[in-house]
């Protein structure tokens, strides 16, 4: 009885209203994804995965929120924290370790690591690695939709970081002249490489940094996937409705260091276990599928299906051969 209690109060009055199918889709997607990056991190540290890794554990429902307010044909871009975002946008993750692990099987046959996959299919623009690229790669994006004359939107991801780069701004202020249908997510991790936004940004709400162009914004909760995906679905619309970019903060943490070689000593281990029991993102899930009726036979068995799937995804990457030497000549130059 006491346990029931316990339940019930951790649901809010507004879960009653949740969709259950669509919570329990966004449970799996972040879990795929929180036990895809353990993982990831587990083989970098074998040295069976190369190059520079950054890691999305603590970031999961920003991305999958988001993905739940969008449409088919709708694109997205982002940083070089990327895998999340690859593998909620529908992207095979045996596809996604394949190129980790520099497999000829993998998303850029091998070439491109962890921060330069992309997929038509899946409209994923990239992983990029310069701090702030994507920004206005996405920008141009939402040019080519707006060009068209279709409905489509862009989501641009960026970190809080990138919030105060030049091309940022002037992004920023070619989307806003032009009504671009771009949504802007700043994933605000609270820390670049080792620098708290604190030191680093004078704007201390940076929802409000599009407001010199008149593009409206909305801070958010990054580690409660609901209150994402409604965020998202009126930015969305509101894009869909032609009347330009808008900008999303999604206050989130990551609970590992900027990428497998920062260490992470700019912040206190307190400060990341509070995080981890009081603000989880997929903890704060399954309390809510816990509160509307959800047992534990149906938890055990995503758990159980994630969990096959990165095995599966593991046991392809080490069995897919490496590149050939000749591939190192190959996607370098196209001729018109």
């Amino acid at each position: 009885m006491a346990q029931a209690a316990e339940k019930a109060k951790r649901a809010k009055p507004r879960d009653a209203g949740i969709d259950k199918d669509k919570l329990l889709k966004a449970y799996h997607d972040m879990l795929l994804i929180r036990r895809f990056e353990e993982k990831a991190g587990q083989l970098y540290g074998m040295g069976l995965i190369g190059g520079f890794c950054h890691l999305y554990i603590g970031q999961e429902a920003v991305v999958v929120g988001v993905q739940m307010a969008i449409s088919e044909g709708d694109q997205v871009i982002t940083s070089y924290r990327d895998h999340g975002h690859m593998l909620a946008t529908g992207m095979d993750p045996k596809g996604v370790l394949a190129e980790l692990t520099g497999r000829a099987a993998g998303y850029s046959h091998g070439k491109g690591g962890s921060m330069h996959m992309f997929s038509k299919k899946r409209n994923f623009f990239g992983g990029h690695g310069i701090v702030g690229a994507q920004v206005s790669l996405g920008t141009g994006l939402a040019f080519s939709d707006w060009y068209r004359g279709n409905d489509r939107v862009c989501i641009t991801y960026f970190g809080e970081g990138a919030s105060s780069q030049g091309q940022t701004f002037e992004s920023f202020n070619l989307a806003a002249l032009m009504k671009l249908p771009v949504v802007y997510v700043i994933e605000n991790n609270r820390y670049g490489m080792g620098t708290s936004i604190d030191r680093a940004s004078a704007s201390h709400d940076l929802s409000k940094n599009g407001a010199p162009w008149g593009i409206p914004g909305q801070s958010i909760d990054g580690m409660d996937v609901l209150a994402v995906k409604d965020a998202a679905e009126h930015a969305v619309a509101h894009c869909r409705a032609g009347k330009g970019p808008y900008l999303l903060e999604a206050k989130t943490y990551r609970y590992r260091g900027h990428s497998m070689s920062d260490p992470g000593k700019y912040r206190t281990r307190e400060e990341i276990q509070q995080m981890r029991t009081q603000h989880d993102p997929i903890e704060g899930a399954r309390h809510k599928l816990e509160g509307l009726g959800v047992d534990e036979v149906t938890i055990k068995r995503i758990d159980d299906e994630v969990k096959a799937v990165i095995q599966e995804a593991v046991d392809f990457a080490q069995s897919s051969p490496e590149p050939d030497l000749s591939e190192l000549w190959t996607d370098v130059l196209l001729e018109a």
